[in-house]
C-alpha cells in the first residue's frame, strides 16, 4: 500500500485529490495539510512514502518544504497551475520526483505515483522552465519541431485551466458511481 501525505491549500481540491486517491486499491491517503508547515510534521511523525504537495500555500511552500524533506525517505511530488520562473530548477534541487499540472487527468496523477514508487522521475513539460539550462537544448529542439515557443504554450495552457475543480469533482462522482441528474 503507497501511504500518501497531501499538501493544498484549496480545501475543495485538497479533498478532491484524497478521495480520488483513496478510490485506488494499492493508494491510501493518511492525512492531509493546508500548509507546507503542517505537511512536515505530519510527514515527519507518518512517515508516508509520497506526499504530494502545491507549490504555493500559506506559511511554508510546496518548495521550501520540499527542500526542508530532502533528507527524508518520502517521495515529494509538487502540483502546480502553471510554470514560475526558477520553480523546476528549485524543484529538482530539491530532489523532488515529480512536477506536474494540477488539472491533468486523475489516473494520470495515480499512475504518475506508481511510476515515481518504482524509481521514476516525472516532469510535465509544460512546467519546465523556459529559462533553465537544464532542458536548454530541448527547448530549442521543441521549439524548430513545433514552430512556436514554450512560453506561448504554457501561456495557451493557463487559459485552458477553468473547470478544473469541476473535472476532479466529476471525476470522483463517475468513480463513485453517483447520479448526475
Amino acid at each position: 500500500m503507497i501511504r500518501i501525505v497531501i499538501a493544498e491549500d484549496q480545501g475543495m481540491l485538497l479533498e478532491a485529490i484524497g478521495s480520488l486517491l483513496n478510490l485506488e486499491e494499492d493508494m491510501e491517503v493518511v492525512a492531509k495539510a493546508s500548509n507546507g508547515e503542517e505537511a512536515l510534521t505530519l510527514v515527519r511523525r507518518l512517515k508516508p512514502d509520497v506526499c504530494i504537495m502545491d507549490i504555493e500555500m500559506p506559511e511554508k511552500s510546496g518548495l521550501e518544504a520540499a527542500e526542508a524533506l530532502h533528507p527524508f525517505e518520502c517521495k515529494v511530488i509538487i502540483l502546480t497551475t502553471f510554470a514560475r520562473a526558477g520553480y523546476f530548477e528549485r524543484a529538482l534541487k530539491a530532489d523532488v520526483r515529480g512536477y506536474l499540472l494540477k488539472d491533468s487527468p486523475s489516473d494520470e496523477l495515480a499512475c504518475s505515483i506508481r511510476s515515481i514508487m518504482d524509481g521514476n522521475r516525472i516532469y510535465a513539460n509544460e512546467l519546465i522552465d523556459t529559462d533553465s539550462s537544464y532542458y536548454e537544448h530541448e527547448t530549442e529542439g521543441l521549439e524548430q519541431f513545433t514552430g512556436r515557443t514554450l512560453k506561448n504554450k504554457i501561456s495557451n495552457q493557463r487559459r485552458n485551466m477553468n473547470g478544473m475543480v469541476r473535472h476532479y469533482i466529476s471525476t470522483i462522482m463517475v468513480k463513485m458511481k453517483v447520479p448526475t441528474g
